[in-house]
Order: C-alpha cells, then sequence, then structure tokens
C-alpha cells in the first residue's frame, strides 16, 4: 500500500473542501461512504443491495451543507469508532463521559499501550481494505484528529505527506462549537445538557494546534505543506499546484481540470453564518493569541 496524504487541521478549518476538491484526481484513492459506514462489510456490498442503501444517504453532513453522495470522500473517523473502543465519537454517542471519551480518542490520553496498539492496527487493516477497492493509489485521507498522530504515522508510514489547513481562529471557534452540539443532538444516546462545548472547545484548539506545530516543526519540506484556508478560497488553483509542487504530489496535469470542473460546480455554495458577539470575540483572542498571532489572523470584520 502506497504511503497515504494526509490532510490535518482542526474541525471547520477548511479540511473537508480541500479533501472534497483533492479527491478529484484520478491520482488519489479515498475512503468512499460505504466503507465509512460498514466498515466490516463494505466489500461485500454489490450489486441491487448497494443500489437500495445508496439511494438511503443523507443529503448532507447535518454539520453544514457539503451533499454527501456515493462518491463524497468521507473521513475515517467513524469507521474507526464502529471498529474500535477509541474514537471521540463515542463521547458524541455516550456523552455522560464526554470528555473521558474525547481525550482517548484524539489524545490517547489514559489509554493503554495494548489500547493503542489495537487502534493503531485497526486503522492499518481498514485502509488496507479501502486500498485493495483502488489499487496502486495513494489514499487521500483527512481526519482532524490525525493532526495530533504525526509521529506514530510517520512511523507506519515514512513517506507518509501532510497537508495542514487553517483558518481565521475567530471563525473556527463558533463553527466548531456549533458543529460538537449539532453532532450531540443527533448522536447522543444520554443526556448532554451538562457538556460545557464553550469551554471544552476553548481548550481544544490550542492543545491540539500546538501538538500540530510541534510534530511537523523538523518535518522536510517535501512532506508538509501549510494551506491558509482564506488563500485556497480566493486563488484555489494556484494554491492547489503549490502544493503539488511542494510535495510532488502526482497527476497534477489530469487533475488540474478536474479541480476546475469540481470548483465551477460548487459556485453557489452556501457557507452557514455565524455571529461574532464581542464577547465571543474577546474570549477566543484571550485563549488562542499565540495561534493567532502565529498567523496574523484578525476578527472578521
Amino acid at each position: 500500500m502506497p504511503a497515504p496524504v494526509f490532510i490535518v487541521g482542526h474541525w471547520r478549518s477548511g479540511t473537508t473542501h480541500l479533501y472534497n476538491v483533492l479527491s478529484r484526481s484520478p491520482a488519489f484513492g479515498w475512503v468512499p461512504p460505504f466503507a465509512a459506514g460498514l466498515p466490516w462489510d463494505f466489500m461485500g456490498v454489490v450489486g441491487p443491495i448497494r443500489t437500495v442503501l445508496e439511494s438511503h444517504l443523507p443529503s448532507d453532513r447535518m454539520i453544514d451543507n457539503i451533499p454527501v453522495t456515493p462518491d463524497s470522500p468521507q473521513e475515517d473517523e467513524l469507521p474507526l469508532a464502529l471498529m474500535s473502543t477509541v474514537s471521540y465519537y463515542h463521547g458524541l454517542f455516550f456523552p455522560s463521559r464526554f470528555e473521558h471519551h474525547f481525550n482517548r480518542g484524539i489524545f490517547f490520553e489514559g489509554c493503554t499501550p495494548e489500547e493503542i496498539a489495537d487502534w493503531r492496527d485497526t486503522f492499518s487493516y481498514f485502509l488496507r481494505k479501502v486500498a485493495l477497492v483502488q489499487p496502486g493509489l495513494p489514499l487521500l485521507l483527512k481526519n482532524p484528529v490525525h493532526s495530533v498522530r504525526i509521529p506514530m504515522l510517520r512511523r507506519m508510514w515514512p513517506d507518509a505527506r501532510f497537508i495542514h489547513i487553517h483558518r481565521n481562529p475567530y471563525v473556527v471557534y463558533p463553527s466548531t462549537r456549533r458543529t460538537f452540539g449539532t453532532l450531540l443532538d443527533s448522536f447522543a444516546l444520554q443526556d448532554h445538557g451538562h457538556v460545557d462545548l464553550d469551554r471544552f472547545v476553548l481548550d481544544l484548539y490550542p492543545r491540539l494546534m500546538n501538538r500540530l506545530m510541534e510534530d511537523t516543526r523538523d518535518l522536510p519540506p517535501s512532506h508538509y505543506a501549510e494551506i491558509r484556508f482564506e488563500d485556497f478560497e480566493r486563488e484555489p488553483m494556484a494554491e492547489l499546484e503549490r502544493v503539488h509542487r511542494d510535495l510532488d504530489l502526482p497527476g497534477w496535469p489530469e487533475a488540474e481540470p478536474r479541480f476546475r470542473a469540481y470548483l465551477d460546480s460548487i459556485q453557489g455554495y452556501q457557507k452557514n453564518s455565524h455571529r461574532y458577539p464581542p464577547e465571543d470575540v474577546a474570549r477566543v483572542g484571550r485563549h488562542w493569541e499565540p495561534l493567532i498571532r502565529r498567523w496574523g489572523y484578525a476578527p472578521p470584520a
């Protein structure tokens, strides 16, 4: 199995948009919806059964207006939650221990060496299955959790490459809070009124991002690239070409017209709107100031 290309970054930073665009390239494989929803069984779902199941895919991702179709690339976190005891999704299903499951599922906090090894083996097993249905192609993977797994992922695949996309933290904060709230409303099997998402998101962002910065500090330029979401939104083709060049990604000539066609097809996409109360702006500015200064962001107008 060729070494994967990982898209990393905090939730709501543009990772899904970048994933959707890059997955148009015929040079990459990726996680299809059936693999995400039926990780143990997807290789056997064919013919009429597959057609029936495809007709029942959700129209969008619930957390935003991005449509879900049979060729929509998916995160690997849901299948790992269905196959492993270690996933932050378990905090969404069972929020009575919300932070316990999030800390285990993101940072391996409190996990035994055996549990971590089991997660790694399960992850490898799942990806090898996905690779079998897209043979010979490096997998393109997107999951914010991988932002804190880079040393482990490099031990598994020394030639793995990483694309980090970051976005204005003042925008990331309300969007992340809304995302986790929507997921809790949809998935929780227990009461979640006690979950303090304001405090949790404020603590999570610098913890995850500082780990990402530390773990990528010594990566060679041929294995790590950064994209500013705002630059990608303004000049997507220029940023895509730069990343392909810097990381020596395959297939640019064949992928370029496909990227343009996909970007043209989503011209009318409506992003979720968010309010930016002064107290939230001040709170984010206090808690996330070093990262805001590092990238030169300012509160949205």
